[in-house]
Parts: structure tokens; C-alpha cells; sequence
């Protein structure tokens, strides 16, 4: 991230997303082209008991990371107070390799916009718990 996004900008200027639905904890890396972000397995996210997260929620994952990217992307171009509009989100793909996203696991998630046609976006993301491959997802944004 830039000095002027970690000196400025907060989770909420890039994502929708509050309270419980929030599952990103900090953003190690953005551009106009990926997003790098770290999240801990919480009992309050949605798909989730004592067990753990099911791995499911990756996907929501993946699609917050894309967010932070495209909501950096706006603010870049258009400033901070520019409209929020909204994506419509469709997944492409999701290979998952684990059942369980286990409480207090830290995931790293990296998205990356791999093709980007006027308000269409195909977003290609790969989550990593201690290094290790958790699950693959792509993505297909549509700004509303």
C-alpha cells in the first residue's frame, strides 16, 4: 500500500463491509492491479463454529480482496468521496483443498485483476494458511 493509503485510508474507504461481514484484518499490498490481505479465522464470520470456517467462505475472501483493489482503483483515479458503486459478483471457478479454515488460522489472500474490460473484471485469487495452498478462486466482477 502507498504512505498516502496508510496514512489516509481505513478498510471501510475501500470496502462496504462492516461489523462481522468485515473479514479482512490488515491490507499488505494494493495496486490498481492486485490486492494482498490478511485475515484470522474468527468465530463470528458467517460458515463458521467451533470447528472452524468452512472453506467456503474463501470466496468471500477472495471477493474482499478484489474489493480492496477496485475500491483503491476508484479512490486513485477518482478521489475518496467518488461514488461506491456497487459489483455484482459471479464465481467463476473455486477449487478448494481443505474442509476447514481452523479459529485463529491466519489466511493470506492475493487477488489480481487478470482481465479488466470497461466495468467487467475477471478476478484470479489464491488463499494460503502457513504457506500453504487452502484454495484457488476466480472470480467475475460487473460494476452495477
Amino acid at each position: 500500500m502507498s504512505a498516502f493509503a496508510l496514512a489516509n485510508l481505513t478498510l471501510e474507504d475501500l470496502l462496504p463491509h462492516r461489523g462481522a461481514m468485515l473479514l479482512i484484518d490488515e491490507v499488505l499490498e494494493v495496486d490498481a492491479v492486485h490486492a494482498r490481505t490478511l485475515s484470522t479465522v474468527r468465530p463470528d464470520w458467517p460458515l463458521t463454529d467451533a470447528r472452524g470456517a468452512e472453506s467456503l467462505i474463501c470466496v468471500e475472501l477472495a471477493a474482499q480482496t478484489a474489493g480492496v483493489c477496485n475500491g483503491w482503483d476508484r479512490i486513485r483515479r477518482r478521489g475518496l468521496d467518488s461514488d461506491r458503486m456497487g459489483w455484482l459478483v459471479a464465481v467463476k471457478r473455486a477449487d478448494f483443498f481443505v474442509g476447514r479454515l481452523p479459529l485463529g488460522g491466519r489466511i493470506e489472500t492475493r487477488a489480481e485483476n487478470t482481465l479488466v474490460f470497461d466495468k467487467f473484471r475477471e478476478v484470479t485469487s489464491e488463499l494460503h494458511r502457513d504457506g500453504r495452498l487452502v484454495a484457488s478462486v476466480v472470480l467475475q466482477l460487473y460494476q452495477a
